[in-house]
């Protein structure tokens, strides 16, 4: 089977890529990314983010911050970018799992579902992005828990989350961290590259 993408994602070209890398080493000539500067290539100041957006960066943030030091070195920023720009649809699910699991135990409870739903839903709400579906986060939360759940106890592993995913297009759509990267990325190149 092919690469599911987007019709809205469009390719990214190498030299694209290659001036981001350059934008990584001048903003981050450590050689690590941090936080604030993770929000700073999103085009996002603290200051304009709602407190749903931020602690939506944060938790990103931390998913790419793969070895726990509170920074993102090169390794894991060619890492992220290889899986926001090029990823096929079950990397980016084991991403999102990723960014759910907040405790790192390999298992979501509902606490953790409920939190990123909430978060979303805050912001898509803020954007006018609200689906039609209108159900509550927590109205979410427990439909997916239905769906997914296969063997009902109340916890979601990383195999019934991906299965999930991919056998249901409602339970895809709430579960997948959409970030959009290669429209945002062609939208906001001149802020990155120049």
């Amino acid at each position: 089977m092919g690469q599911s993408q987007s019709d809205e994602e469009t390719q990214v070209e190498l030299w694209q890529i290659q001036k981001l890398y350059k934008k990584f080493a001048s903003e981050c000539p450590s050689g690590n990314l941090h936080l604030h500067e993770f929000k700073k290539i999103f085009g996002l100041g603290t200051s304009q983010l709602s407190e749903e957006e931020s602690e939506y960066m944060d938790s990103i943030f931390r998913s790419f911050d793969t070895n726990q030091d509170d920074a993102i070195d090169f390794l894991e920023y060619v890492a992220a970018v290889h899986l926001v720009l090029r990823g096929k649809l079950e990397d980016r699910l084991r991403w999102s799992f990723k960014v759910y699991d907040s405790d790192g135990n390999g298992l979501l409870e509902k606490h953790e579902v409920k939190h990123i739903i909430k978060i979303i839903y805050a912001i898509k709400k803020h954007s006018g992005e609200l689906q039609g579906d209108h159900l509550t986060p927590e109205q979410i939360c427990n439909q997916i828990f239905q769906i997914v759940d296969i063997n009902q106890d109340g916890q979601i592993s990383l195999e019934e989350f991906i299965e999930g995913a991919k056998k249901d297009e409602w339970v895809l759509d709430h579960l997948k961290l959409d970030v959009k990267p290669c429209v945002w990325f062609n939208e906001n190149q001149s802020n990155i590259i120049e």
